[in-house]
């Protein structure tokens, strides 16, 4: 086994490695129980080296919903590439993320840093950044107030599940995000 000094030095790897255990830990123990000492004795390193690429926990937890809004935008972009009607193109794409995060019950970080964002303003504005990016971005496609509509109610629904809101809902997930995305399709007027 190779001692510590003589080890070939892996910064990115040891980040990936640190985001991953952290988003792990999140869904296992919930990040007010997350501690840096559990993060780093499963990534395997040192405080001293977590903190080499991590100053504080609240910048570990930034890491980790930052790496998650990449993973979002990397699904959403090859969502949009497939769809080839241009408008509301963005909404659709968003509406099949959000429902498909409820829909997989894999345990996923993405529950855990959605409340803490309600309360953590670093959080919030991260999530506000990348939706105003991405709303900016996509603005002639995207900006129509009924578009507007259904991704706030893909956002309702997500946070209905994420809470465990015990609500009846008339539809199933599948066909509740049919309705959504036809919703995002534009029609002529009479």
């Amino acid at each position: 086994m190779a001692r510590a000094h003589e080890r070939k030095k892996q910064p990115e790897q040891v980040r990936r490695t640190l985001l991953d255990c952290a988003a792990k830990l999140a869904v296992e123990v919930g990040l007010s129980a997350l501690t840096i000492q559990a993060v780093a004795d499963a990534a395997h390193v040192t405080k001293g080296g977590l903190f080499h690429h991590f100053p504080s926990k609240e910048k570990l937890i930034e890491g980790v919903f930052d790496d998650l809004l990449r993973a979002l935008d990397e699904e959403i972009d090859a969502l949009m590439q497939r769809d080839a009607v241009a408008h509301g193109r963005f909404t659709r794409a968003y509406v099949v993320s959000a429902l498909r995060l409820i829909e997989s019950k894999a345990p996923s970080p993405w529950g855990a840093l959605s409340i803490s964002m309600m309360v953590d303003a670093n959080l919030r504005k991260l999530w506000s950044d990348w939706l105003r990016g991405r709303l900016q971005r996509h603005a002639d496609t995207d900006s129509e107030p009924t578009l507007e509509i259904v991704r706030y109610a893909a956002d309702g629904v997500w946070l209905a599940d994420i809470t465990d809101v015990d609500v009846a809902l008339r539809m199933d997930r599948e066909q509740l995000r049919e309705t959504l995305v036809q919703m995002t399709v534009k029609r002529d007027k009479p």
